[in-house]
């Protein structure tokens, strides 16, 4: 687990580091909003725990933009200000927690780990992966090397269903019941020329085949 800290008191920053060492985190712990910005939008993080009073820029802010920027890793806003309206605003600005300071090192972990744990379990509902491949079924987004690849709906539908029966020999007759829902001649070119257009679309980006013709069988989306 991979753990981005954004606070500029040098002494808590260092105490929150070592609170999630011994949870064997990985942290990233960096002084400015600005610099955590760019971490938080670059990298792949598992949390952020979150300061509002950064010397460059307000947290609030930094907050607003990351979630703007459709970053989603799970925030837990960490800060001295303890009224009622200021907690509210973090929230209503896209943080998940918010925790006060001074705070009990347990309670921070455990509600690192309640942040991290729904992350993952809701991520799990709606990215499908295989090796370089990834889609995103909220989004309809579909990346290869973390690169957006545009697909058109039909090549969505095709490229989820093999993502989600990856390592499975998948017939022709399957692939049109269950992406088209319909029956058609399956001695027709129809699934073969989507995939093609898959395979075309992909190939800049990775020198993987993915996809395996199983001669009188069907097809199968393997990373091996």
């Amino acid at each position: 687990m991979r753990i981005l800290v954004i606070e500029d008191d040098k002494v808590i920053g260092s105490l929150v580091e070592k609170v999630l060492e011994k949870k064997e985190y990985e942290v990233d712990l960096v002084t400015t909003g600005s610099l955590g910005e760019e971490l938080a939008t670059k990298g792949k993080y598992d949390c952020i725990i979150l300061d509002l009073g950064l010397p460059d820029k307000d947290g609030l802010e930094v907050c607003r933009s990351l979630r703007e920027k459709q970053v989603d890793t799970p925030m837990l806003i960490l800060s001295a200000y303890d009224a009622v309206n200021v907690k509210v605003s973090g929230l209503d600005f896209g943080a998940d927690d918010y925790l006060t300071k001074p705070f009990d090192n347990e309670e921070l972990t455990a509600r690192v780990e309640a942040l991290t744990r729904r992350y993952h379990k809701n991520k799990s509902r709606e990215v499908l992966s295989c090796g370089e491949l990834e889609i995103n079924l909220l989004k309809r987004k579909f990346y290869v090397n973390d690169n957006e690849v545009e697909l058109t709906n039909n090549e969505f539908d095709l490229m989820t269903y093999f993502l989600q029966n990856q390592g499975k020999i998948i017939s022709i007759s399957e692939l049109a019941e269950n992406v088209w829902e319909i029956g058609f001649d399956t001695r027709t070119n129809y699934i073969n020329v989507y995939l093609s257009y898959i395979r075309k679309k992909i190939r800049p980006y990775t020198s993987k085949a993915y996809f395996k013709t199983i001669r009188k069988q069907g097809f199968k989306l393997t990373d091996e």
